[in-house]
């Protein structure tokens, strides 16, 4: 198992110095779901939600999450993002969440993609509260991570 990065030699917690590392094409791939009632899932097919368009403000959320990351988790750092692609889709028992995340940089775009699948799913959380109170947030993951070098 690696050492932590994010605690220094005598345990305490430190921003990671990436600044002597090569600027590398980053790219994260996260995904996660939310289990909805059959009678939801149908109001939020046919746009019959009182909030608005569950799928649509869901992936506007998520792209604003991914872009202030570094403001939600102390130890992250802030990152010029190339590429946020978030996509909600419904699924059989839910809706689906996938957000893929890219930058150019010196360290990784995997936290940010991670928060665009969690506060997409937070949003759709949020816009049916008031006709579904059994949803499940459930299996929030990193699915991908590269990193090529850049010829500069």
């Amino acid at each position: 198992m690696n050492e932590l990065t994010h605690v220094d030699n005598n345990g305490n917690a430190r921003m990671v110095d990436v600044g002597n590392k090569s600027i590398q094409k980053r790219r994260a791939v996260a995904q996660g779901t939310i289990i909805l009632q059959t009678k939801t899932i149908e109001l939020i097919r046919e746009n019959e939600l009182k909030k608005g368009d569950v799928l649509t403000v869901s992936e506007i959320a998520g792209i604003q999450a991914a872009k202030q990351t570094s403001n939600l988790i102390p130890l992250c750092h802030p990152l010029r993002l190339t590429k946020v692609a978030v996509k909600a889709q419904l699924i059989d028992n839910g809706v689906s969440v996938s957000a893929e995340v890219q930058c150019n940089g010196q360290t990784g775009v995997e936290m940010e993609a991670l928060t665009a699948v969690s506060i997409a799913l937070m949003t759709i959380y949020d816009m049916c509260k008031a006709v579904d109170k059994t949803m499940v947030v459930s299996t929030i993951e990193l699915v991908e991570k590269t990193k090529v070098d850049i010829n500069l």
